[in-house]
């Protein structure tokens, strides 16, 4: 098994640095911050780039991908108001960080990743930091029918749109959070479903996402 980074008294002081820091931007959620504390980004990054980890930005992890900014992390998970023992979906496991926050708020985490060398990597790394969603591959825009319905969803990239099949498994009083506009910039929805046919849509602000991929993504033909 391969050996993961120590976590020094260092990078616990960069973490706490870090959550001071994402407190001070607007994050107000108190047990978001304190998984943002918990999870040792810098176990992601590669030697070079690991006095970097702490810092609020995205960094790349291959395959065309990057692990979130910080804030970024802190904002979607935010908004997805999470409760412990949540069934919860993602959509784009990548590095697997936004993962471990949310296990550590104590999600019941069912994640999907697209790409296979992604899946792969993070599916054989998240478990050594002690960390077991359940890992999928596929088409995340179509979600994962056979398990729903779920309180939460999370996107992890930027759509074109709202998928429906994404729509149709969410709980009523469940809440879906997703990056959707053009491929430059994304308007971040948080959207609750009230009934099966009534939902809620809000609109925070504007972040920057990897392309959304899959049939009712960029793939699809729209």
């Amino acid at each position: 098994m391969q050996n993961l980074p120590v976590d020094t008294y260092k990078h616990k002081g960069q973490r706490k640095a870090l959550v001071d820091y994402l407190a001070q931007k607007g994050i107000k959620d108190k047990k978001v911050l304190e998984a943002i504390g918990k999870v040792p980004r810098h176990f992601f990054f590669e030697t070079a780039l690991i006095d970097h980890a702490y810092d609020d930005k995205a960094f790349p992890i291959g395959e065309g991908q990057t692990i979130s900014q910080p804030f970024t992390v802190a904002s979607q998970t935010q908004l997805l108001e999470v409760k412990k023992g949540d069934k919860i979906l993602e959509i784009g496991t990548g590095s697997g960080y936004q993962a471990c926050v949310l296990l550590e708020l104590g999600a019941n985490l069912f994640t999907i990743e697209y790409n296979k060398v992604l899946y792969e990597r993070t599916k054989n790394f998240l478990p050594k930091m002690g960390y077991q969603p359940k890992f999928f591959c596929g088409d995340g825009t179509k979600g994962l029918a056979s398990f729903s319905p779920y309180n939460k969803i999370i996107v992890t990239a930027g759509g074109p749109f709202v998928p429906e099949s994404l729509i149709g498994q969410l709980s009523i009083g469940g809440i879906l959070v997703i990056p959707v506009g053009d491929e430059a910039k994304q308007k971040m929805l948080k959207i609750t479903r009230l009934s099966q046919t009534e939902f809620q849509k809000e609109e925070h602000g504007f972040f920057s996402f990897v392309k959304l991929r899959g049939n009712e993504g960029w793939d699809g033909k729209f």
